[in-house]
């Protein structure tokens, strides 16, 4: 007898981009999955003890797949490749996939953790500026990365992992106001990406939990 599919869950909260990074790679593979919001400016939910046993960094997202729980995006995204490789988003190509990876890390750890939630939240009155300073600051070195690497996208021609955590960084860039004009290689891969649907449909304006005022 055959056991029975468990499909994914994936623990969410429309407007991180870290879980939308996530949600765009389970698009992109065709991956089923459920998904179980947590409003990280209201509920608290993340902060109980139920959820730490998910996640004792109390953040989203976290993903149940394969009878394991699983959190950090990046990491997330490595598993999804290496279980389930079709269509790929990291490269065969050794040097492709280390661009891939060092675009990658550029934005979840040089970039998008110094305007996150949290820190904003310590921030205060001063959260908009702190959050375009530090914005502005990444995307001019990363400007520069993509000169070097991009074709159509981030890395040559296909999708990769670091366009997965480009286009929700230009998000934010945009949701604070971040003058996107000395950035022409970012911006034209933002729109290019944008093009694409699984990045349509793991858009923070088409999640379930997404705000009326705020559905596309």
């Amino acid at each position: 007898m055959c056991a029975a599919i468990v499909k994914p869950v994936l623990y969410t909260y429309f407007r991180s981009s870290c879980t939308w990074r996530v949600r765009t790679a389970l698009a992109l593979k065709g991956i089923a999955y459920d998904q179980v919001p947590i409003n990280l400016l209201k509920d608290g939910w993340q902060l109980t003890p139920q959820f730490k046993e998910r996640n004792p960094m109390q953040q989203v997202p976290v993903l149940i797949i394969d009878g394991m729980t699983l959190s950090q995006s990046l990491a997330i995204i490595e598993y999804l490749e290496e279980t389930r490789p079709n269509p790929r988003i990291l490269p065969q190509d050794p040097k492709k996939r280390a661009q891939v990876r060092m675009i990658s890390d550029h934005i979840a750890s040089g970039i998008q953790p110094l305007q996150n939630l949290t820190v904003l939240q310590e921030m205060g009155e001063k959260k908009q500026g702190w959050a375009q300073r530090c914005i502005s600051h990444g995307f001019k070195a990363l400007e520069q990365i993509l000169q070097e690497t991009a074709g159509r996208y981030c890395v040559g021609n296909e999708v990769t992992m670091a366009d997965l955590c480009l286009v929700p960084q230009v998000y934010n860039a945009e949701r604070f106001k971040v003058d996107l004009a000395p950035y022409p290689t970012i911006n034209r891969i933002n729109k290019a990406l944008l093009e694409i649907e699984a990045f349509q449909t793991s858009h923070p304006s088409r999640q379930p939990d997404t705000p009326p005022e705020l559905r596309a």
